[in-house]
């Protein structure tokens, strides 16, 4: 009898009124209470207990019923002057889904995503709403922008991000942490008054001397045709990549004094007024109807409900950065928010602070790639003849694997072709590398350094892959079944070639002598990616685990929980994708090519006037990422005798007597073998791709008579056409 009146109890606590958000925080304060000690005694993260006080959500049980006996008590201690308003709770009744407006200063929200079914929910998920109802819009209230923000600052209090929609004769902005606003602007320009004056929308600096992101609006097509703007580009405005300047929005904002940068109004599109101090006036739009965002990285995030792409939207933001453009221009923004080019000097003779470089970043000029390093057609290569052909021992080529071999007797005897695809490897590749952060400098017969980022010509014709040393011991291996290390075809070097540091140090670790040529050094050099890496993998690992693919789960759980891991949530599944684009798409930031513009060989084009157009950095993280590659197949093969069969950048094919990678993979007592390939959800470590026939894989080459067609390409769904082949050679 006493477990039903408990559960009574309970059931009374988890609808009990509370006290309103601002007589929480002034029942915490009055008792001397932090915010952490109130979530560690709740057990429930600092976030959550914020946006109790907020009002941006409500605790659920059993929290709320301890919370409750928390402030009761509190109460008694602390009685107010006057009755404290309270919140009506979540029950269905009218008003109860209207969000209560803010009366102190709270801390930005985190929005989480909705719990997945096969996992335990987070404990600071925002309430489900009542079906069938929408959230009223809450109006807002102008901001003090001459008034010192607050220590929990006011100015990003709604989020970095709002989705704004028309519906019926409102227009409402969606934000990230399913607050709705009404929205009052009737033209462009009064919407972005509005944005910057009273949404507080924005995200703070993710480094000291940074600055914080800008409001971005998203435009769905209601709002575009509430604004006057058109819902989808013609041909010629594609082409462009914007409208033209006569529109009529454009005009508007010109007479209403607000600018455009170069790439004027397109789906990408920044609208600001010349700063004041360091004050900026400045809000982004996004219009997934002009193709802001790419289906190859955000999948049908552009089709989804405003609520919904707020919070995908919103997810990605809070856990890597309000998006600035692409993926891609977005992984390039986030190397320079966390690592500024400048910070603040100390103050000189008349107190005044001045701009000075920020050790550890690019700085703020551009500097030349040395010769090997940069692509063809670039100013320091005009000299060369019209048609000149550069060969290994003139550039740099450090690009991922793209390798294959016939199967031998013996695994055409197998049953199955078994994927293992690398996650997140390029990521990976970067965490703790050093590269440079400065110009090179030419070196000829230089003692080889592995400290020491750079570019070397150096002969490793002479590396025998047949007997190899693992630690302190020499192993020997059928070396013919291996790709090379050291080009991205698995050739065997020739001769003198180029090489970034990495993969030159690789033939030193197999137990090699290398005498480099010459060499283009940077002695200035330091881990610039490191905190580039923590970002995104933390990002990509808090997706996964809502999506109920966790960190600590044996080989054989991972699998299971990576079995269809985004039809959990195919929402989180899209942050997922731009996450790992964000990865590919910001290293290829580095080595930028001319996007039209009239560009002819020998000119210089828009990207080298970057800072962040830093070739030899790609090629450093690549070479290391394809050696880390290398390394775990060696020490695979020496271990079991078993070689790839083909290898697509971080996809890897063996030859299996089962379906399951657990079938090959070395693993005793779920302890797989140092140094070799290890399933999990962290990045460096393995998933399964895909699983085909030996059978399948034989008819495949057969068909395109291709022996060394690259069934890494297909091993995932086992789908090949005729466009997507070539011989295979």
């Amino acid at each position: 009898m006493s477990e039903l009146f408990d559960a009574v109890d309970a059931l009374v606590a988890s609808r009990a009124a509370l006290p309103s958000p601002a007589e929480r925080k002034r029942l915490r304060t009055a008792h001397g209470l932090t915010i952490e000690e109130v979530a560690a005694a709740l057990k429930v993260r600092r976030a959550t207990v914020s946006g109790w006080e907020a009002g941006k959500t409500e605790p659920r049980p059993p929290e709320r019923d301890a919370y409750a006996r928390l402030l009761n008590q509190l109460a008694e201690l602390y009685p107010a002057p006057a009755p404290a308003p309270v919140v009506t709770p979540a029950t269905g009744q009218p008003g109860s889904a209207a969000e209560p407006t803010p009366t102190s200063a709270p801390a930005t929200p985190q929005p989480l995503p909705a719990p997945v079914a096969d996992t335990p929910p987070p404990v600071d998920e925002t309430p489900a709403r009542p079906a069938g109802r929408q959230p009223t819009p809450r109006k807002t209230t102008p901001a003090e922008p001459s008034k010192p923000p607050a220590p929990d600052d006011t100015r990003y209090e709604n989020g970095p991000l709002a989705v704004v929609d028309a519906q019926g004769g409102k227009v409402l902005a969606y934000c990230a942490g399913g607050l709705i606003l009404d929205v009052p602007a009737t033209s462009l320009p009064s919407l972005v008054e509005w944005t910057l004056s009273e949404a507080r929308l924005g995200q703070p600096k993710l480094a000291g001397p940074g600055r914080p992101a800008d409001p971005l609006l998203v435009l769905t097509e209601t709002a575009l045709e509430r604004f006057g703007l058109p819902t989808a580009l013609t041909d010629e405005e594609k082409r462009a990549g914007r409208i033209p300047d006569s529109h009529r929005a454009v005009k508007q904002l010109t007479r209403a004094d607000w600018k455009l940068t170069q790439r004027g109004l397109g789906p990408w599109a920044r609208i600001y007024r010349p700063a004041q101090g360091s004050e900026r006036r400045c809000v982004q739009l996004c219009i997934p109807s002009w193709y802001a965002l790419d289906t190859r990285h955000w999948g049908h995030a552009a089709q989804l409900p405003p609520a919904e792409l707020a919070r995908v939207l919103g997810v990605y933001a809070f856990r890597v950065m309000t998006p600035r453009g692409s993926t891609a221009v977005t992984g390039l923004e986030l190397m320079t928010a966390l690592h500024p080019p400048t910070r603040a000097s100390e103050p000189d003779a008349a107190g005044r602070r001045h701009p000075e470089h920020n050790p550890g970043s690019l700085g703020t000029q551009p500097v030349d790639p040395a010769p090997c390093e940069a692509p063809d057609g670039h100013p320091v290569l005009a000299h060369l003849p019209r048609f000149h052909v550069r060969g290994p021992d003139e550039k740099l080529f450090e690009e991922a694997y793209d390798w294959a071999r016939p199967m031998t007797d013996a695994e055409c005897a197998l049953r199955h072709l078994v994927g293992i695809d690398v996650n997140m490897a390029f990521a990976a590749g970067a965490n703790g590398l050093s590269v440079g952060l400065g110009a090179p400098t030419h070196v000829t017969n230089p003692e080889f350094d592995p400290k020491l980022p750079g570019s070397w010509l150096v002969d490793l014709s002479h590396v025998d892959l047949s007997r190899v040393r693992l630690g302190k011991e020499w192993v020997s291996l059928d070396g013919s079944l291996l790709p090379s290390p050291f080009t991205p075809k698995g050739d065997h070097p020739q001769g003198p070639a180029w090489y970034a540091t990495p993969t030159v140090a690789y033939a030193v670790e197999l137990g090699y002598q290398v005498q480099p040529v010459e060499a283009w050094l940077r002695h200035d050099h330091g881990r610039y990616l490191d905190n580039w890496y923590k970002r995104l993998r933390d990002a990509y690992l808090a997706t996964m685990a809502d999506l109920g693919v966790r960190t600590d789960l044996s080989p054989a759980e991972f699998l299971t929980a990576m079995d269809s891991y985004k039809d959990r949530d195919p929402d989180l599944g899209l942050v997922v994708s731009a996450i790992k684009a964000t990865v590919k798409g910001g290293l290829g930031k580095l080595r930028e090519r001319p996007r039209g513009e009239g560009w002819r060989p020998g000119q210089a084009w828009r990207a080298l006037s970057r800072p962040t157009w830093r070739p030899d950095i790609r090629a450093a993280v690549i070479s290391r990422t394809r050696i880390n590659l290398h390394r775990k197949i060696v020490r695979h093969a020496a271990h079991t005798g078993q070689y790839p069969v083909a290898i697509l950048s971080d996809c890897v094919v063996y030859a299996s007597h089962g379906p399951s990678p657990l079938d090959f993979l070395p693993y005793r007592d779920d302890k797989p073998l140092p140094g070799g390939f290890k399933l999990g959800v962290n990045p460096g470590l393995v998933k399964h791709e895909g699983t085909q026939t030996v059978l399948w894989g034989e008819e495949v080459r057969e068909r395109f008579d291709a022996p060394n067609l690259n069934l890494a390409r297909y091993i995932k769904d086992g789908t090949v056409t005729d466009t997507d082949t070539d011989t295979g050679e």
